[in-house]
Parts: C-alpha cells; sequence; structure tokens
C-alpha cells in the first residue's frame, strides 16, 4: 500500500489507523525522493513499488485563506497534477484501488447547510478557495471517468477543516484552529494585550478531530466501492467568533480578540451532512470537539518548550 502524504499531519495518524489495523507493508513517499508533480518520478514510484494493490493519496499543498489568496497558481497546479499523475499511473501499473482525498472546498459558495454530497456542482467555490478546490475535484471527475470506462475502483472522500496534535502551526499556511492557537500563546508570551483575527468572526466552520478522519478513511479504503463522493465529518458546526473564544479561554489568553475586518471571511458557513459515511461504511465521529482542542493545545504546548517534535512536512 502506498499511502502519499504519509508522513504529514492526517497521513501520519492513517498510517498508524493502518498499522493497529494489520495492515501489511505501507510505502510513505518523500518529497525529495519522488516529486509526485512530475511524471518521471510517479512512474518510478509504481516501478519501484510494483506490488502495490491500494493508494490512498493525501499529499497535498495546503494552507489557510491567507496562503490560498497568495499561491493560487501554485495550489491549482500542484494538486491537479498530483492527482491526476497518481490515478492514471495507478491504473496503468495494476494497483486495485484508488482512494482520492478531496476537500470541503470543492463545495459550492453558497451550497444550502448541511452539505450534502449532491450538491457538489451547484455553483462555483468561495473564491479564495477555487483553484485549490477545483483541482481537488478533478479527482472525482477522472475516478469516475476511470470507473465508466475502465471498471476502475477509484473512490473519493471529502473531508471538513481538520484538527488535532501534529497540525501545521507556520504562521503562512496554517489553517484557522492552529493559527488562533499560536497567536494567542505567542500574544502571552509576549506580554501583548490583544490578538489581530481574520474577518468579522461570523462565517461558522465544522471540524473533525484528526484521528476519526484517519479511522474514517481506513474504513473506506477497506470497504467502499462506489462513484459517488461521501463527506467525511462530524456534523458539528460553530461560528469563527464563538471558536476563538474557546481557544481564548483554554490556552489562558485573557486579552483582546480584534477583528480585522478588511481581511477575507471565506465562505460563509461550512457544514457536511454525514449521513453517507455512516450508511456506507459505518463511519461516525467519536471524538467530542472541546476534547480535541484541548489535546491540540497541550501537544502544541509540548511543541513550544520542545518537550515533543513538530510534525515534517514533507
Amino acid at each position: 500500500m502506498i499511502v502519499t502524504g504519509g508522513s504529514g499531519f492526517l497521513g501520519s495518524h492513517l498510517v498508524a489507523q493502518l498499522e493497529k489495523l494489520g495492515a501489511g507493508q505501507i510505502v510513505v513517499p518523500r518529497s525529495f525522493e519522488y516529486d509526485l508533480r512530475e511524471k518521471e518520478a510517479v512512474v518510478r514510484l509504481y516501478r519501484d513499488y510494483p506490488d502495490t494493490t491500494m493508494v490512498i493519496h493525501l499529499a497535498a499543498t495546503v494552507g489557510g485563506i491567507g496562503a490560498n489568496r497568495k499561491y493560487p497558481g501554485r495550489f491549482f497546479f500542484d494538486n491537479m497534477m498530483m492527482g491526476t499523475l497518481l490515478l492514471e499511473y495507478a491504473h496503468r501499473a495494476g494497483v486495485d484501488k484508488f482512494v482520492g482525498i478531496g476537500t470541503i472546498c470543492s463545495y459550492p459558495k453558497h451550497t444550502p447547510i448541511p452539505f450534502k454530497e449532491e450538491d457538489l456542482w451547484n455553483g462555483y467555490p468561495e473564491e479564495t478557495n477555487a483553484p485549490y478546490g477545483l483541482a481537488k475535484k478533478m479527482l472525482l471527475v477522472q475516478s469516475q471517468a476511470y470507473r465508466a470506462e475502465y471498471d476502475y475502483n477509484a473512490i473519493h472522500l471529502l473531508p471538513v477543516n481538520l484538527y488535532g496534535p501534529g497540525d501545521n502551526f507556520d504562521p503562512e499556511y496554517a489553517h484557522v484552529i492552529p493559527d488562533m492557537i499560536r497567536k494567542m500563546m505567542d500574544a502571552q508570551e509576549a506580554g501583548v494585550d490583544h490578538v489581530t483575527l481574520f474577518g468579522d468572526g461570523s462565517p461558522t466552520r465544522e471540524f473533525l478531530y484528526v484521528k476519526d478522519a484517519a479511522y474514517a478513511i481506513a474504513l473506506a479504503a477497506a470497504t467502499y466501492d462506489k462513484p459517488d463522493p461521501v463527506n467525511i465529518g462530524s456534523g458539528f458546526e460553530i461560528s469563527i467568533r464563538d471558536l476563538a473564544e474557546t481557544i481564548a479561554r483554554f490556552v489562558g489568553f485573557e486579552g483582546e480578540l480584534q477583528w480585522d475586518t478588511s481581511k477575507p471571511n471565506g465562505q460563509p458557513r461550512r457544514q457536511l451532512d454525514v449521513s453517507k459515511a455512516e450508511r456506507e461504511f459505518g463511519f461516525r465521529a467519536t471524538t467530542h470537539f472541546e476534547d480535541g482542542l484541548r489535546e491540540t493545545i497541550a501537544w502544541y504546548r509540548a511543541v513550544r518548550k520542545g518537550a515533543v517534535a513538530a510534525q515534517p512536512r514533507s
């Protein structure tokens, strides 16, 4: 089995879950060995591991609103090329199954709540996420096309924003939860009495604990074999303002939360209908949001103190 992105945030938890479930050899290609945006590297990967029976494709170029605005071309090209090449050459190499990991960012900007899989094509994604979201969406098109023409077992999963130990806290690429945690801890240590956050705090988001996401992917990889995409989420929605206040309480930050309304809010609301995942392969999230948040904060405190290592990124 090949797990692209298997050394990253979600990937490391997925590999641990697969090992726990008794998976055989798991290959985690590293970017310094295999540039998955290049045909030669992808062909070489499958040549180096000719007995591969499954690919779970997690590798992605991702980031928060700031990174999506700054690098739209890179986000489109990297994700488009990785997905296209990995699926094409998995099929050519005789790999039995391909598990593509998409994104909630593929949904139209004004999708009714909760997002249902059948609404995926009813409009254009939120503008700041569109290059990334559409590149990932093309992997779904490719998966369905290969199933139709070649009867190939390619599936597509749509996870919400993830959080948990091992997340990326880099200021340029962090998503909202690690970004807020880092800003508040930085302010605490510097004795600053406020932090500045993107937008006005009104949008809502759904978050899924990373270990729950890993379990969902493992379940789908083992049992799901249909062309339709499947949402992977918790079904829990929280406003960005409430999220910030919760993080401040858990971090112990007592300063002011200032909202920079010159910055974009992103999509107004995000919450998935997660009934299909439970119906098709028995997945239901089990980690309470506040419990997962406390674990994430505790892990990052330990990283800052040098007690544990941060997650490698390539």
